[in-house]
């Protein structure tokens, strides 16, 4: 039997800002638009949201100032052609504006079987260990990515 795989994405952003300041302004109102974008994208799976329809209201990693985007791909080619086409890609283009600078790793890709939606702490693990060890096969970037499979933590069982 084969196992199928889907690709897990996180990446974070520190605000500059509160949401609600005009500041912000162009980043919350294109939110719903961007999403839906998403949704409806070749390759798109799933999305982490809460009530509100986008996750800018779930912590990560113990910092008010963080917002987590997490979703799920059928492959990296997927979530490429949609991460730099667009209204993403015009995003992208203004991130600058809105978040600031990270040195630390703020994005990590990973393989999970089809099906499983990560959660936000399996998503911190990953990034955390990504930026503990660079791109392996359990984190990894876009611009060193590995094939679909099982993994494990460097050092771990």
């Amino acid at each position: 039997m084969t196992t199928t795989y889907e690709l897990a994405e996180v990446n974070i952003a520190r605000l500059k800002a509160p949401l609600d300041s005009p500041q912000l302004k162009d980043f919350v109102e294109a939110l719903d638009p961007v999403n839906a974008t998403a949704d409806a994208a070749d390759g798109f799976v799933w999305r982490l949201q809460s009530d509100s329809g986008n996750a800018t209201d779930i912590p990560v990693l113990g910092d008010e100032w963080l917002i987590i985007n997490m979703s799920m791909w059928r492959d990296t080619n997927a979530l490429t052609a949609f991460m730099y086409q667009g209204r993403h890609r015009e995003m992208l283009a203004r991130r600058r504006e809105w978040f600031e600078r990270l040195e630390e790793a703020f994005t990590a890709l990973w393989w999970v079987r089809a099906g499983h939606r990560p959660t936000v702490a399996e998503a911190e693990e990953r990034l955390l260990h990504l930026r503990a060890h660079g791109p392996t096969d359990y984190a990894f970037t876009l611009r060193t990515s590995f094939p679909p499979g099982e993994a494990r933590p460097v050092g771990g069982g």
